[in-house]
């Protein structure tokens, strides 16, 4: 995976990958992804054509643009020069704003982004990609419950670290089985697929810096570099390896706003 330190090439020339704090956004071709269920809600619009979404037992949904819902096993297919998605926390506010904006439903996926006219440019620097996120998933008011902020905060901080869920709820002064539920009604995603979204976005930042996997995945807590290939993969649809053979430009703004989710 190519470190994006100087200026970006055309997006014509290879895909992009841009990390906030608790948000993904990726730009390029559809990569022949396997099928997988993710952590967190993901958007993708189709640039010059369509997408199909499949699921097992159901026929395949053809749209512009889809949303797909957390823990959701499906495929995800290109049809047209490529497509932009974007991967946002389940509790944050751009979720919650995204899922407004997506007008239809077949069955669990959500189809019809009412500014997917809007959305079809492809980013090719930190400006033109915030500028699509904010037209897919714009910032408003959301507060979660304070103690499962500071439980997310602490995770964020640290995905690294193996603090049990026992010890978590000690923190914030409830029981474990009562902060688990809490954490998965306030959050939206168990504490578990939390985590892993937490490591993923930390290895992907420590990518950014130049680390190379092994590196990166022991900075963000996950055992082995096979370990953060499969995880990676499971949320992803290919593997890390995959996708830094790619040529992918993975870029963590400098800045960032910080109400980024």
């Amino acid at each position: 995976m190519t470190v994006d330190a100087a200026g970006p090439l055309p997006q014509t020339c290879r895909p992009s990958v841009w990390l906030w704090p608790g948000l993904a956004l990726y730009a390029g071709p559809s990569l022949n992804l396997a099928p997988h269920s993710g952590s967190v809600w993901c958007l993708a619009v189709g640039i010059g054509g369509p997408l199909s979404v499949t699921v097992e037992g159901a026929d395949p949904v053809r749209a512009p643009s889809v949303l797909i819902p957390p823990r959701f096993t499906h495929h995800l297919a290109c049809h047209g020069d490529g497509l932009v998605s974007c991967y946002l926390e389940p509790a944050s506010s751009r979720a919650e704003c995204c899922r407004a904006k997506v007008g239809a439903r077949r069955g669990d996926i959500g189809v019809g982004h009412v500014e997917a006219h809007r959305l079809q440019f492809t980013p090719d620097d930190d400006d033109s990609a915030s500028h699509w996120l904010d037209i897919a998933a714009p910032v408003a008011d959301r507060h979660l419950d304070p103690r499962i902020t500071l439980a997310v905060n602490r995770i964020r901080a640290d995905p690294a670290d193996r603090v049990s869920a026992r010890e978590l709820a000690a923190s914030v002064g409830l029981s474990e089985s009562r902060f688990l539920h809490l954490f998965r009604a306030e959050v939206g995603t168990t504490l578990r697929r939390y985590r892993l979204w937490a490591r993923l976005l930390r290895a992907g930042a420590a990518i950014a810096d130049g680390h190379n996997l092994t590196d990166a995945g022991m900075q963000a807590g996950f055992a082995s570099p096979s370990h953060l290939s499969d995880r990676f993969k499971s949320t992803f649809g290919l593997t890390a390896s995959a996708l830094l053979d790619s040529g992918a430009a993975v870029r963590v703004p400098k800045t960032w706003r910080a109400d980024a989710n």
